[in-house]
């Protein structure tokens, strides 16, 4: 038995042994689910929290903003304190946050308490990822079997099949019982998650040993001082993004500052948050992360100034945009469900980067006469590398992170996908300056496109990708190439 799996601690039956334990996917994917489902339910409900707040869009934006920020800086500082406690502590920690949140706006008085429960949600929405590439990880060692694709799209498939129902859920229980319902609605589904949690999850008391040699029980050299000057960097740098302004000079000067201060920091201290220097080490996992970042810089760019064009260019109602933006998510959960049980990467990295490519190509030649029929064909387009793309990355991720930092390595892959949504956000807003126009869309599909074609770029330069999910001749998973080398 490895020590990931005398760490977990679970009692394994033998008819288990050959396998992934399914008892675990229950907790896992309810609780991964938690954050997508309060992003989407969220959008039908601003208008109301508006009025009865009497608030502009301005101010109702922070209630998306806030939980955004909250889950980019939450997910790595989260991930870490998995690595360090094991996953079952930080999930019942999460996920109590998260029934605490929600409570919270439920019975909020003002707007900025509904904005501080948001900002609540997305620090507990932040600790199921981690903890399920945790487990996931732990499991592969005990088993080993290859990289668990069946089980990584399985999540993925439920990610992406909540955000499609989110909308009209969120649209029902404000018909219901007005916007509170969609904040209490998280009191009984983390109350799912706690009894799951608690039945289901395994114990563990000492985390794997790190990469140098050095063993740490849990508890010991928690870096609070980097995981805080790495929250002030993403932070300032993150606002920035939301409104780049020259006004606003600051924020990157604060950015700046506590970045250098972190990178000091992490290289001195004997227990960081990040170790820069195994990360820098790591040129496959970097390059992952940059794949993450640009290709939902090009995914929610696409989703969100598409759909805008789609109202005010082409002179569609917001229920005809939703329908001609239905083949996009059916399309991405479609391809995750076909290809996501195939641990090989490289390939689908490779044809998503040319499936994105073609979709912003296609958004050059669309127009105000353009046919609704065609427009929804371009979103079923775009939708295919959302199913290829994020899936593989993940896979990609499972196989290049260090074990011992799997729970942080995760977060901050889930750190560069609200990265990518900020510039993205920025890059609409730049566009569409003067309204959503057709001339402002082909202005964003000729900046989306040269994103794209630089994140084809990245995987095509990364020999390491056909490594990934090839089975070694022994029957159990080939291993990376930074854990082959020993490093």
């Amino acid at each position: 038995m490895t020590r990931a799996a005398q760490r977990l601690g679970a009692p394994r039956r033998a008819d288990r042994a050959a396998g992934f334990d399914r008892r675990l996917l229950a907790p896992m994917v309810l609780g991964s689910i938690l954050n997508p489902v309060n992003s989407s339910m969220l959008a039908v409900a601003l208008i109301p929290i508006g009025r009865a707040f009497d608030a502009p869009p301005s101010r109702t934006a922070w209630l998306v903003t806030g939980l955004y920020l909250a889950t980019a800086v939450g997910q790595p500082v989260i991930g870490r304190l998995v690595d360090l406690f094991g996953p079952r502590r930080l999930y019942l920690l999460g996920t109590s946050l998260v029934g605490a949140a929600g409570l919270l706006g439920t019975l909020a008085p003002d707007l900025g308490t509904l904005i501080l429960s948001r900002v609540l949600l997305g620090f507990g929405t932040s600790a199921a990822y981690p903890a399920s590439m945790f487990l996931l990880r732990a499991e592969s060692e005990r088993t080993g079997l290859k990289s668990p694709s069946g089980v990584l799209a399985v999540l993925s498939v439920s990610n992406q099949a909540v955000s499609v129902i989110g909308p009209p859920l969120g649209g029902l229980l404000v018909g219901a019982g007005g916007w509170h319902l969609i904040f209490a609605v998280n009191v009984p589904l983390s109350l799912a998650c706690l009894v799951l949690g608690t039945l289901r999850l395994p114990r563990s008391a000492t985390r794997v040993r790190e990469a140098d040699g050095r063993r740490e029980e849990s508890g010991r050299r928690v870096d609070v001082p980097g995981m805080v000057l790495f929250a002030a960097t993403l932070t300032a740098f993150m606002l920035f993004l939301m409104d780049p302004r020259a006004s606003r000079w600051y924020l990157p000067l604060v950015a700046a500052v506590a970045g250098a201060g972190f990178a000091v920091r992490e290289v001195r201290t004997p227990g960081p948050f990040v170790d820069l220097r195994v990360l820098a080490g790591n040129a496959p996992l970097l390059a992952t992360y940059a794949r993450q970042l640009l290709a939902y810089v090009t995914s929610y760019a696409f989703l969100y100034g598409f759909t805008q064009w789609v109202e005010e260019g082409r002179g569609l109602s917001a229920s005809q945009a939703g329908l001609v933006m239905l083949p996009l998510s059916a399309a991405a959960i479609a391809v995750t469900a076909v290809t996501g049980r195939r641990a090989r990467v490289r390939g689908k990295l490779v044809v998503g980067g040319l499936v994105q490519i073609a979709a912003c190509a296609a958004l050059l030649l669309a127009d105000s006469s353009s046919p609704v029929l065609l427009l929804a064909a371009v979103g079923a387009v775009a939708g295919a590398p959302q199913g290829l793309n994020g899936l593989a990355n993940q896979n990609a991720l499972h196989a290049q992170a260090d074990p011992a930092r799997m729970g942080s390595s995760a977060g901050l892959l889930r750190t560069c996908t609200y990265l990518g949504a900020l510039v993205a956000s920025a890059a609409d807003a730049a566009s569409f300056g003067d309204g959503a126009t057709t001339a402002g869309l082909h202005h964003l599909a000729g900046f989306l496109l040269v994103v794209a074609v630089l994140s084809l770029a990245v995987t095509l330069a990364d020999p390491s990708l056909r490594r990934i999910g090839r089975t070694a001749a022994g029957g159990g998973p080939s291993a990376p190439p930074r854990e082959r080398a020993g490093s």
